[in-house]
């Protein structure tokens, strides 16, 4: 029995706009699969930056600005740790074409 590979793009979701929560669970899902003793503290700064943005945020609510302001209400001793996680899971959303399919015209990120 022969598995597929992984889908190129993420999936398109009909009908609905697509929400941080799709696309964070499918980046922790990477990311279990990658560095796994990584996913579980990825998972609290994400759950915290969907908490700020108001959820169910919208995935394109989540911008470099809104990033910004959301590491500066992180404590001082976090903020490293998670800018480094919103570089990581931006290149994610734009190497797998969340935010292509976000967005109603293609724009560049």
């Amino acid at each position: 029995m022969t598995t597929g590979l992984p889908p190129v793009k993420a999936p398109w979701i009909v009908g609905r706009p697509a929400l941080l929560e799709h696309a964070a669970a499918d980046y922790l899902n990477e990311l279990a699969r990658q560095r796994p003793w990584t996913r579980s503290r990825a998972e609290e700064l994400l759950e915290s930056l969907e908490a700020f943005l108001g959820e169910p945020a919208p995935l394109l609510a989540y911008t470099r600005l809104t990033g910004e302001a959301w590491l500066r209400t992180l404590p001082s001793t976090d903020q490293t740790e998670a800018a480094e996680l919103l570089g990581d899971f931006r290149a994610y959303l734009r190497d797998w074409g969340w935010l292509d399919h976000a967005r109603p015209v293609n724009q560049p990120d």
